[in-house]
């Protein structure tokens, strides 16, 4: 609190974060809960294919470093609706961003809820509410103290705490499975082929690939950590830096997967298998030690909720501030900076917080799944487009901001109401990314040559602006804030 005073402070740590230290705290509110416990947790279910999912996290930060990094930094905007605007000049385009941005962000903060009750459930028993409520009011505490500055370094920290917190165990497990002779996992036909055969498991694979290649630089708490660097070179270094801290730490979640497939096979069943990390150290090692190492993957988990909710939290509580509790128009009066950002915070976290006991889990992991195809079939294309191509307009950004969300809402209800199975309408609404993202791609393309009279006329400036280097002389100007 006495580092933090002005809303750039709240919003964007006043952009003077190392990049060393903006990899570490990224890493820490990247690897959410579907990192440490929904991986493990789906290649125990469904076999070896779930490696997707942390091979596209992964590898979604190589082309936000190629194509997206280095000119959002130079935009010198604030949050995802500040770009919209300054890039297309519309006041509805940034409306729109500013719900999608809370949208993704409360379907992102569910299961972070829903993860934080099952590991306090199985810890100590409690009742599935108490996680949601411990993981909710000390996010608020934390970022509402300080904001960006205050939850950059309990991030960075969270992400070693969790690398630990699965590295330790995974080494003792390791040399347990080397004791007893090395089993190998039992194999069985379905489990070397858990997408299925056929057309259908092509699809589900390629829509997986889409979604997470393409849904990381739609993610609001993602992008917005890119506004703290210094300059563009920073964010590419900070991009690069990340890309190493997520490599190490995604090779731990299949280990424990494979053991759970010699030690814990009856943990292979929908509704158990999230809880996978936290109940294999007692099931193969036992006694105190076994003990002490549940211990410590559950304060592992519990920094994943922690560090993701907080950023989140400040993801969407940035956007509300602006857009709408600093509007305070229930009172008729503005509110200022840094009160309208604390009273997003409270609405940030709330919301997802009631969500997560009403909603149905249908696994930590697939439920992230969903939000990352949400983001890559409306921000992705937004960003390509807006950075990359000079003749978007505001009416092609709208339809293809719609037709995504559209698009991703019906596929999310589908699958929350009706659940999968073997037909093709379930593998298409569990899988949307396929089709709803060229489906966003082409609207935006389409309706935007069909208006060329409504090309911004500051494109040109504005597009020079991002992609020529600080060292030119043409520094980023801030966006409206």
């Amino acid at each position: 609190m006495r580092f933090s005073r002005t809303t750039s402070d709240f919003l964007v740590a006043s952009r003077t974060v190392h990049p060393r230290l903006n990899a570490s705290a990224i890493g820490g509110e990247y690897l959410s809960a579907a990192s440490f416990l929904g991986v493990a947790g789906l290649v125990l279910l469904n076999g070896a294919d779930m490696l997707w999912y942390p091979v596209g996290w992964t590898a979604g930060y190589l082309l936000l470093l190629v194509l997206v990094a280095a000119p959002l930094r130079r935009s010198g905007a604030y949050t995802l609706p500040d770009f919209a605007e300054a890039r297309l000049g519309s006041r509805p385009v940034r409306a729109v961003c500013t719900l999608l941005v809370v949208a993704i962000g409360w379907l992102y903060l569910v299961p972070q809820f829903q993860g934080a009750g099952l590991t306090l459930q199985f810890a100590v028993g409690a009742p599935t509410w108490v996680g949601p409520v411990i993981v909710g009011l000390v996010v608020l505490a934390n970022v509402t103290s300080g904001g960006m500055r205050s939850i950059t370094f309990v991030q960075a920290f969270q992400y070693w705490l969790k690398l630990t917190a699965l590295l330790v165990p995974a080494l003792l497990l390791i040399s347990v499975w080397l004791g007893d002779g090395a089993p190998r996992v039992p194999v069985g036909g379905e489990w070397l082929s858990p997408l299925g055969s056929g057309g259908r498991g092509l699809y589900v694979t390629y829509s997986l690939i889409v979604a997470t290649f393409l849904g990381t630089m739609g993610l609001p708490h993602v992008v917005v950590r890119f506004y703290t660097n210094p300059d563009g070179r920073a964010a590419r270094r900070t991009t690069l830096a990340v890309l190493v801290l997520l490599g190490v730490f995604y090779v731990l979640p299949p280990v424990y997967a494979a053991l759970g497939r010699i030690y814990a096979p009856e943990l292979a069943v929908p509704g158990k298998s999230d809880a996978l990390v936290l109940e294999l150290p007692a099931v193969m090692v036992g006694g105190p030690l076994g003990e002490l190492l549940s211990a410590v993957v559950t304060a592992g988990a519990f920094a994943a909720f922690l560090s993701t909710s907080s950023g989140l939290c400040i993801a969407v509580a940035g956007v509300l501030s602006q857009d709408v509790t600093g509007r305070a128009w229930w009172s008729g009066r503005r509110l200022g900076g840094v009160a309208a950002f604390r009273l997003g915070a409270v609405v940030a976290v709330t919301v997802p917080g009631v969500l997560a006991l009403l909603v149905p889990s249908i696994g930590v992991a697939r439920a992230v799944g969903l939000a990352f195809a949400m983001a890559a079939a409306t921000f992705c294309p937004l960003l390509l487009l807006g950075i990359w191509w000079r003749r978007l307009t505001d009416a092609g950004a709208l339809a293809g901001l719609g037709v995504g969300f559209v698009g991703s809402a019906v596929a999310i209800g589908w699958t929350v109401a009706v659940g999968t199975t073997e037909s093709w309408a379930d593998v298409l609404m569990s899988q949307p990314a396929a089709w709803t993202v060229p489906l966003a791609f082409v609207t935006m393309v389409v309706v935007s040559r069909l208006t060329p009279q409504r090309v911004p006329v500051s494109a040109g400036r504005l597009l020079a602006r991002l992609h020529l280097p600080e060292a030119t002389g043409q520094a980023p100007q801030p966006a409206r804030s």
